[in-house]
């Protein structure tokens, strides 16, 4: 059993973070929804696959940090992605690093000061 069942990454502009995540990334949400007077935009998720389900998420509560936990983002080719966030004003704040023979590490700040791991293996 994996233990981490699902991920919410803070957002102050909703639409602003998904426009940085589906450039960078190339997500493509699905309508808004609101849960708890909470605005919510899902990331793909298929039941069955790696990893965990995740949201971007607007709402009282919600507020984006460079401290704290560091959500790590699986990417197929790291230096795309770091080119992609750099051109939507993103920093880096931790430069791309091998963690193994094939394999790299980098971490980004995203569009609401979130700070956001990328790995490629």
């Amino acid at each position: 059993m994996n233990l981490i069942a699902h991920v919410e990454i803070p957002a102050t502009d909703l639409n602003r973070a998904m426009r940085f995540y589906s450039a960078v990334f190339g997500v493509n949400f699905g309508d808004v929804v609101t849960i708890h007077d909470n605005k919510m935009a899902y990331f793909p998720f298929e039941e069955g696959r790696d990893g965990a389900s995740g949201a971007l998420v607007q709402g009282d509560v919600y507020v984006p940090t460079r401290d704290g936990a560091i959500i790590y983002l699986s990417v197929q080719d790291i230096d795309d992605v770091i080119a992609k966030a750099v051109a939507q004003g993103s920093a880096i704040l931790f430069p791309k690093t091998p963690i193994n023979e094939n394999g790299f590490v980098a971490e980004i700040a995203d569009s609401e000061g979130n700070r956001i791991a990328i790995q490629s293996v």
